[in-house]
């Protein structure tokens, strides 16, 4: 039996187009975990089966996915050197090598010398990367050019800029921009219905946002709600600071469903994507507090990343906790669920740590993704089979950085006062979350019930084990089961109206007693609302009833008392 008869359908598809076709350059563009490495591979082995080449030489847009690419090159009889440095030669005993695209754009001259010494067919994984910087693609353009094959691969939307992509083939659009045309695709959600990956569930969630803007105005607002551009960043990050109420909630609702799906997969892991490193740390903490486990925590210039990310693949560790480092590309097949506190917004970037939950093992598995209930991760969310291309021509923003619109605002006032200390300092003050909608297949789940602290249980306890179909029918009979709790617990308006304000006002005083606490000792908010919770039970501060709250109130003024004592 011949490799290529073991591809899956779609792999066996491209395969055969290639064959029949053999061009110079070839671009597939297919979702993240539906296998495009095995594919770039088959066709590396049938070109060097039959002396059409005799050389293979691999980009990656990191040092970790050389070594992932040499060991799944080994798997299939092909020696791949991922230590090879520019000047040095290839060992007799390989058949080819593996580079970055920063290394390659170190000395681009040294490797075409390679490259055009020998037939040489170039794979280009994760090929946009070559439009990262001008640089970077004049230097592959420059290194791959004698290539007599060369195969660019990308599983991400494209960046909308005007730096072209080698080797990539463009078409003139009608409002006058040009975008790239693949040779062959396979979207999210073709590898759905194929069983390929998983299905994805984006559990959104909101909650009350209070902070301090540069300007010295101290504003609440809840997030999700209409804001402007700038004031939904602070809410975002607001919500993201870890000394907050919102990470240590969201991120005990995220451990109660990863525990849910260990009782079918047992060895299903979770992954936190931080924006920068304290945040990082910070969220491990909290983590290592919720779940009595220290988290692995991968940054990307410490030593030994790859080696901590190998070993958590590996593992049963149900935690990690990263910044960048397995935003793309790294295959960890076992995580399952996920928790996007990250201030980075771009459709590239989602669908990059997306793709880190979906491929899929067995029949079956389910991923799901908590994420702030901010509009532009929810439209990315429902919109997660959207195609893009790399489109050339067109306007270039920021926009989609959720951080720019701040950062823009932050320049025009410093343009307009002369100086920067006259801005002040951003700072969150305080934050609580609130379970606000699950996203599945472009549709949302679990909205028309905002405090029903039961829906949330609902949605977090779904079984990590179900296909497409099944997850699609459960929503939506869970969907008609609470509007018809709703209207069966409906109540007077004026006794609901008085429940509602005890419960902010319990609310506002445990929030006052927490945040004297923090001055007293030093624990970060969202820690103390957690020792809280786990003294007394209940769901977080948010959704708390009013007897829960006053349990913990009289909780924290225990502690107090005790520690003044």
């Amino acid at each position: 039996m011949t490799r290529s008869q073991h591809l899956r359908v779609w792999q066996r598809e491209a395969f055969e187009l290639y064959q029949r076709t053999q061009p110079s350059d070839f671009l597939t563009v297919a979702t993240p975990g539906a296998g495009k490495t095995t594919f770039a591979l088959t066709i590396a082995a049938d070109l060097l089966a039959k002396g059409i080449v005799e050389r293979i030489v691999i980009v990656t847009p990191t040092d970790h996915l050389k070594t992932q690419w040499a060991l799944a090159a080994s798997g299939i009889g092909i020696a791949i050197d991922p230590t090879l440095p520019s000047q040095g030669a290839l060992g007799s005993g390989f058949q080819g090598f593996a580079v970055t695209y920063a290394g390659l754009a170190v000395n681009p001259n040294a490797y075409r010398a390679r490259i055009e010494h020998r037939s040489t067919m170039v794979i280009m994984d994760e090929v946009h990367h070559a439009g990262d910087a001008l640089t970077w693609g004049d230097a592959v353009q420059e290194a791959c050019e004698p290539a007599v094959r060369r195969l660019a691969l990308t599983g991400t939307p494209f960046r909308s800029d005007d730096n072209p992509i080698p080797f990539v083939t463009y078409a003139p659009q009608v409002d006058g921009t040009v975008a790239s045309v693949a040779d062959y695709s396979y979207g999210y959600g073709h590898a759905l219905k194929d069983g390929v990956v998983r299905p994805v569930l984006f559990m959104a969630y909101s909650g009350r946002m209070h902070w301090r803007t540069r300007a010295g105005d101290e504003v609440a607002a809840r997030l999700g709600e209409p804001l402007d551009r700038a004031a939904t960043a602070q809410a975002l990050r607001t919500a993201l600071d870890p000394n907050g109420s919102w990470i240590p909630e969201v991120l005990t609702a995220a451990h109660t469903r990863l525990n849910e799906v260990r009782r079918h997969v047992p060895d299903a892991g979770g992954l936190v994507i931080a924006s920068d490193q304290d945040s990082a740390r910070a969220y491990a903490s909290v983590l290592a507090e919720i779940t009595g486990l220290k988290p692995t925590v991968v940054l990307s210039d410490e030593p030994g990343s790859s080696a901590k990310i190998a070993e958590f693949s590996a593992g049963m560790t149900p935690w990690m906790v990263a910044v960048r480092m397995v935003s793309e590309g790294v295959d960890i097949p076992r995580l399952s669920v996920g928790v996007y506190a990250t201030t980075t917004s771009t459709p590239l970037y989602f669908a990059q740590a997306v793709g880190r939950f979906v491929r899929a093992r067995r029949k079956g598995e389910t991923a799901s993704i908590f994420v702030p209930s901010v509009p532009r991760l929810l439209e990315l969310a429902s919109d997660l089979e959207a195609q893009r291309d790399h489109v050339i021509g067109r306007a270039v923003k920021d926009e989609d950085d959720l951080f720019a619109a701040e950062a823009e605002l932050i320049a025009k006032a410093q343009e307009d006062q002369g100086a920067s200390d006259q801005l002040g300092e951003y700072r969150a003050l305080a934050s609580d979350a609130s379970f606000d909608r699950l996203v599945y297949d472009g549709g949302e789940f679990g909205y028309d019930a905002l405090s029903d602290d039961d829906g949330e249980l609902d949605f977090l306890g779904i079984p990590g084990l179900l296909d497409p179909d099944q997850v699609a029918e459960l929503l939506k009979t869970a969907r008609a089961k609470r509007a018809q709790d709703k209207a069966a617990r409906a109540e007077p308006e004026i006794a609901a109206d008085v429940a509602f304000e005890r419960r902010s006002e319990l609310r506002r005083e445990l929030q006052a007693l927490v945040g004297a606490w923090h001055h007293r000792t030093g624990a970060p908010h969202g820690v103390t609302h957690s020792r809280l919770r786990s003294q007394c039970g209940g769901p977080p501060a948010a959704q708390a009833s009013s007897a829960e709250l006053q349990a913990r109130i009289d909780a924290i003024r225990a502690w107090a008392l005790k520690a003044s004592g």
